[in-house]
């Protein structure tokens, strides 16, 4: 660009010189008719005026940059049938939410559909997850990604929803792969049963990826809250209050209302012992032994799922199985979910079918999580010496790998628990 005098005249030497009236009338003449462009209050402002005025806009492109830099994003780690209803709350609710970007990220393992289409690609044409949540709309702002490293790596805040004997597989894969400061939270059912000890599966994701990690349990039959009847869940957190209010927000709606609570492993015990008691539901059913047995069921079962917690973690609060997480998916799920439909049939096939054999008939490719549960859960008892102290649990496991028949969910009674061989376990009860 060519200059009309030189940029280093002896005009511009001095700060003095730009407000002196000589600048202005010289730089008029010479300038001519290229100065009516421009603005004469820029032309007339003093320097310290257009100091003011560059300083503002250097503010506001600041406040923009923060706000940006601040708005979360968020990636579903699973689409089954409640990845896809989680993704389905969450998408609702970023659309409205300034502080989160519009579009919510599902990671879908690929699979081909018998139509010869991706599963990837039908989702996202259709915004339907034809094969787990069929008939159901997504939310135009999910976008289905079947590569992992892609889905998750914009994102700041992950909700985990796979079935939990896949998860310390993922989440070795994402090792080094995801953003620095990422929240997370688990819906996932289980827990993983190591050599040390059970770990919970926010215990694996935080260890493992060196994250805070939540957790969301409750009575949440998926395919009801997918047609938005009403429902509760509850989140559980270790300390950040203002993180679990910030997860409450992600996942409410007027017709699914989420409430936190400081127990991180009260609240995801109990989403994982439940689907063992549903077990025990589906297999009263089956035999039909009538709602008296059943209710009795799941009386010692919530007992017993308030001990075993207690004594894996002394933190674990009595309170948390008053919240959704507990006595309600207590109820839910023996009345309606999976676990409980499957353990109905193997109850009425005497336990000559398998569950496995069940599980691929009834469930079109979902997981059951009750009968790893099961064996986690035993395995557990059995290392500690605690199997006389929760009869119902150990018999479930033994109903389910055939050492006993389905009958004896109510025989074991007959046997009553020492609960004092575990010094203040008694007060559990």
């Amino acid at each position: 660009m060519r200059f009309l005098f030189p940029i280093y005249h002896p005009l511009f030497s001095s700060p003095s010189s730009l407000s002196s009236p000589s600048f202005f009338s010289i730089s008029r003449s010479l300038l001519g008719p290229f100065l009516s462009s421009f603005s004469p209050s820029f032309l007339m402002a003093p320097p310290a005026a257009m100091e003011a005025q560059e300083a503002a806009s250097r503010n506001a492109f600041a406040n923009d940059v923060s706000a940006a830099s601040h708005i979360s994003r968020v990636t579903v780690v699973g689409s089954g049938n409640w990845g896809s209803v989680a993704a389905k709350l969450i998408a609702s609710n970023t659309l409205k939410l300034a502080s989160f970007h519009d579009e919510v990220r599902m990671w879908v393992f690929e699979e081909t559909l018998p139509i010869g289409e991706k599963l990837t690609d039908v989702i996202n044409r259709t915004n339907e997850n034809v094969k787990y949540l069929p008939g159901i709309k997504l939310g135009k702002n999910v976008i289905a990604d079947p590569d992992l490293d892609n889905a998750v790596r914009d994102a700041n805040m992950l909700v985990f929803v796979t079935p939990h004997q896949f998860m310390e597989g993922i989440c070795k894969r994402l090792v080094g792969k995801i953003k620095e400061g990422v929240e997370a939270i688990s819906l996932i059912k289980g827990m993983e049963v190591k050599m040390e000890g059970p770990c919970m599966i926010s215990n694996l994701i935080s260890e493992l990826l060196g994250v805070n990690c939540c957790v969301l349990m409750g009575a949440n039959i998926a395919n009801e809250i997918a047609v938005e009847k009403f429902s509760e869940a509850t989140v559980g957190y270790k300390a950040n209050r203002e993180i679990a209010e910030k997860w409450v927000q992600l996942f409410s709606t007027p017709y699914f209302m989420v409430t936190p609570v400081q127990d991180v492993e009260g609240v995801e015990l109990c989403g994982t012992l439940k689907n063992v008691v549903a077990l025990a539901a589906g297999f009263v059913d089956g035999l039909e032994m009538g709602n008296n047995t059943k209710a009795a069921i799941m009386r010692i079962g919530l007992r017993e799922m308030r001990a075993f917690s207690k004594l894996l973690f002394s933190s674990v609060k009595d309170s948390t199985f008053f919240e959704s997480c507990g006595v309600a998916d207590v109820i839910t799920t023996c009345l309606g979910g999976r676990n409980r439909k499957v353990a109905e049939a193997f109850a009425k096939n005497g336990g000559k079918r398998s569950f496995d054999e069940l599980e691929a008939e009834m469930l079109q490719g979902q997981k059951l999580q009750g009968v790893s549960t099961a064996r986690e859960v035993y395995e557990v008892l059995s290392h500690r010496g605690w199997l006389e102290l929760f009869p119902l649990f150990a018999t479930v496991h033994e109903i389910c790998i055939g050492r006993l028949p389905p009958s004896a969910i109510v025989e074991y009674s007959e046997h009553k628990p020492n609960f004092a061989l575990v010094e203040g376990s008694a007060q559990y009860y």
